[in-house]
């Protein structure tokens, strides 16, 4: 795995001590390094790689690690540093689908302190934040919140109101969004592309930690949410020309058993017509719970076809943890 540690911000971009109105060093020494080990026969080891590095936060005076899920999806060995150089063997808990969050569980005394959990609505774009991951001072970068809006990824994810930063993090994976007070207000999940002052920055997707609260019990006792699981398609999807296009295909997923090409343009779902990214997923999942049949119209070469994809568990595919 790589070496993130030998690498800094330059001075003028950490947030400095003095200037923090909470305990800068305590809120860094909560972010931990988390490294996870993925079998190669994994569903997800072939687009998320089998040795996987980022940040995790701890949320609670047990050790518990809140972080971004796909760091540990499938994984079999989670190994987990602090600041004080402590390492320390830990196990997945759980990932939740529909927010991103990963929780993990160390399996020794991390010694590392809880970082409080605040809100996103607490935040105005404007304000001055924190994005930090494992490292402390070093790796803690002073940022903007740009924008809260909602956000779709092509691997049948929709938030309602993702926060945006900028500049970027480079190692956002798992890294914490820090508010001005020293609360949590989110994951780093992407590097993004986003618009700032007329111009095109590079900034960092944020999954806000407000998604946590009403799941995180589920979530510990049961490792997933009692809510239904939506219906997955293994469809990759983006936006061309005010078009919503098929991008690519999950190895041996739903969609492409039933026929479904990349470059297909996609009409209709249950009838409906389709306005975008995020309407399409959410289209799908209207239709019913995991297992339903999706009616889809799609336009391919200048001709309509139309056809019922049998939707799937995403979680039915990955590896379970051996621990809970």
């Amino acid at each position: 795995m790589a070496d993130l540690s030998n690498w800094a911000f330059p001075p003028e971009m950490q947030p400095k001590t003095e200037e923090a109105r909470f305990d800068l060093g305590a809120a860094l020494d909560s972010m931990v390094l988390l490294r996870a080990e993925v079998p190669e026969d994994a569903f997800t080891a072939g687009i998320l790689g089998t040795e996987r590095i980022g940040n995790g936060v701890v949320i609670r005076d047990d050790g518990l690690v809140l972080t971004i899920g796909y760091l540990i999806t499938e994984a079999t060995t989670l190994w987990l540093n602090t600041n004080s150089g402590k390492a320390v063997a830990a196990t997945p808990l759980a990932y939740d689908q529909s927010s991103g969050f990963g929780l993990v569980q160390p399996l020794g005394k991390l010694d590392a302190p809880a970082l409080a959990r605040g809100t996103a609505a607490s935040c105005r774009v404007g304000d001055d934040v924190v994005v930090a991951g494992h490292g402390g001072r070093r790796h803690a970068l002073k940022a903007k919140l740009i924008a809260k809006r909602e956000f779709a990824g092509y691997w049948e994810y929709v938030l309602d109101e993702a926060l945006f930063t900028a500049p970027a993090h480079p190692h956002w994976s798992g890294a914490a969004l820090i508010s001005g007070e020293g609360r949590l207000l989110g994951i780093g999940s992407l590097m993004v592309q986003e618009e700032l002052g007329g111009r095109i920055v590079q900034g960092n997707m944020i999954v806000p930690i407000d998604l946590l609260e009403p799941i995180l019990e589920e979530l510990l006792k049961l490792g997933r949410t009692q809510r239904a699981a939506r219906p997955w398609l293994g469809l990759y999807a983006t936006e061309v020309k005010g078009h919503v296009v098929v991008s690519g295909l999950a190895d041996g997923g739903p969609a492409e058993r039933a026929g479904v090409q990349a470059g297909d343009i996609v009409i209709e779902v249950a009838g409906a017509r389709v306005g975008g990214l995020a309407d399409l997923f959410r289209k799908i999942w209207s239709v019913g719970a995991a297992g339903v049949e999706v009616p889809m119209t799609l336009a391919r070469e200048g001709s309509v076809s139309r056809l019922r994809v049998p939707s799937a568990d995403r979680q039915d595919l990955l590896k379970k943890p051996s621990l809970h």
